[in-house]
């Protein structure tokens, strides 16, 4: 069973909590830089049922001529596409190589 919670709201920014936050939007804030792996998708076996685009967090695969390409400024190296790719054409490969 579920706890009664109470709704908090704020009114004023000073209210709210200490938090991390960005000011603008994500697709102006580059993350991949930290990254340790990155994904390398062998188009030959690709069979473009977009699972890969539907499962990344970050919005990080484009589609090009029917075809995921990686945006490697964003792409965090989690690795969610390579796992649930069904084809497995999706590697995570040591950053650098």
């Amino acid at each position: 069973m579920a706890k009664d919670r109470k709704k908090i709201d704020f009114e004023k920014m000073a209210e709210l909590p200490p938090m991390v936050m960005s000011l603008r939007s994500m697709a102006a804030n580059p993350t991949g830089s930290w990254r340790n792996l990155k994904p390398v998708i062998n188009i030959g076996q690709c069979i473009q049922c977009t699972i890969c685009w539907k499962f990344c967090p970050d919005a990080a695969i484009d589609w090009v001529d029917d075809n995921p390409v990686i945006n490697l400024d964003f792409c965090k190296g989690c690795g969610i596409c390579a796992e649930e790719c069904p084809k497995k054409c999706i590697e995570m490969v040591k950053e650098g190589k």
